[in-house]
């Protein structure tokens, strides 16, 4: 018989949405999970955020402090999608009022930050997951059966590109995001965080690595009020941008394997154009975000000019038949969180992790400050 489970957001921009859209619809592409998701909070400071919640999603309780959640016993998991510089405080003190938590990268500003949420985690028993979302694409596990079955031979060098242009122009507004003490190390730990667990996901484990980071628009508009996503605030004071618009990152895999890492939040004519060229001793295989349910793959014995083919997911690949009966049937961004939200809610019935962990969110954040501190050095950092 299935059980009801309470569950609550914290933070509800964008991030808020896509989780509470995710609870609303899990049942829908996974009728065997043994629990159901209620909406019973939502918290947002910004006045208003919670009602109109509320209203479009049907929470119980709409609420200006996250803090009301944790003494809420009809709260009994919550959703982290608020800024990073609050990720450690919330996760920590929820984990520890008995909270389970779904929480987004890259779980603070450090690795400091993440360690102590995924210590709270473990040491109050409940469960975690974290927001790495590209692995669950189906075609995305389908390359990593390839590799780990030795389709492409032996691993030898890849390339992991995470583009985008959210932050190009030069009026848009100076959140948190451009800001150290909020935002933490900028591009990295918004889209270099992916990029590093899509990496250890594939590839396994990072060795070592050098990185070169800059900023290349200095400066940006203050924000007159509350803002939402990545909104323009034309012609207003100035302030410095303190972290990075840019990193690019070579590593050294423990398999012995190359890998280059680059990513960008403010390249011109590139809407999230991240995605991933793996080569093999005997093969190859590529993979697009923005043709998610598309491989690029070269497999055989003829080395050179050896010819690629496309291959489209389908029902057996991961977890596209939970929303597609035949391949080559688009799926969506939103979907990748239905499927967190199915590891997350499974973690939590079956008193065991699914997804990515925090575990996962302490790796990819060490990796994230080598990065850091090789930028400072100037030098090789071992991980």
């Amino acid at each position: 018989m299935r059980t009801s489970l309470g569950v609550a957001v914290a933070g509800f921009g964008w991030m808020g949405r896509v989780h509470t859209q995710a609870y609303l619809r899990v049942l829908h592409h996974f009728p065997d999970l043994p629990v159901r998701p209620q909406l019973v909070a939502v918290a947002d400071e910004v006045p208003g955020r919670a009602e109109e919640a509320a209203e479009r999603y049907g929470f119980a309780s709409p609420t200006r402090s996250w803090r009301d959640l944790l003494t809420d016993p009809a709260v009994e998991a919550v959703s982290i999608g608020a800024p990073n510089f609050l990720h450690r405080e919330m996760g920590v003190e929820l984990a520890r009022a008995g909270k389970h938590i779904w929480i987004e990268k890259p779980v603070g500003l450090t690795s400091a930050d993440a360690r102590a949420v995924g210590d709270a985690v473990r040491g109050s028993g409940v469960q975690g997951t974290v927001g790495f979302n590209y692995r669950n694409a189906p075609a995305v596990a389908t390359a990593r059966e390839l590799i780990a079955s030795g389709g492409i031979g032996t691993v030898t060098h890849a390339r992991f590109r995470l583009f985008s242009d959210y932050a190009a122009h030069p009026d848009g507004a100076l959140t948190w995001r451009f800001e150290r003490a909020r935002g933490g190390s900028g591009v990295l730990g918004d889209l270099a965080a992916h990029g590093v667990d899509l990496v250890r996901h594939l590839l396994g484990d990072i060795e070592a690595l050098v990185a070169d980071t800059a900023v290349f628009v200095p400066q940006r508009p203050r924000p007159a009020g509350a803002t939402a996503g990545h909104t323009r605030a034309t012609g207003g004071e100035l302030g410095p941008v303190e972290n990075e618009d840019y990193v690019s990152a070579q590593l050294r895999l423990a398999s012995g394997a190359r890998a280059v890492l680059e990513a960008s939040r403010v390249a011109v004519g590139d809407q999230n154009n991240y995605g991933f060229e793996v080569h093999g001793t005997s093969g190859s295989v590529a993979w697009d975000f923005r043709r998610m349910g598309e491989l690029t793959v070269s497999t055989g014995g003829d080395y050179q000019d050896q010819p690629t083919f496309t291959v489209h997911a389908g029902p057996g690949n991961g977890e596209y038949a939970a929303f597609q009966p035949g391949a080559g049937i688009a799926m969506g961004y939103d979907d990748l969180k239905v499927i967190e939200a199915w590891h997350f809610l499974r973690s939590i019935a079956e008193g065991r992790p699914h997804g990515a962990t925090l575990d996962d969110a302490v790796r990819s954040a060490e990796a994230l400050d080598a990065m850091s501190a090789s930028v400072e050095s100037n030098s090789w950092v071992m991980l």
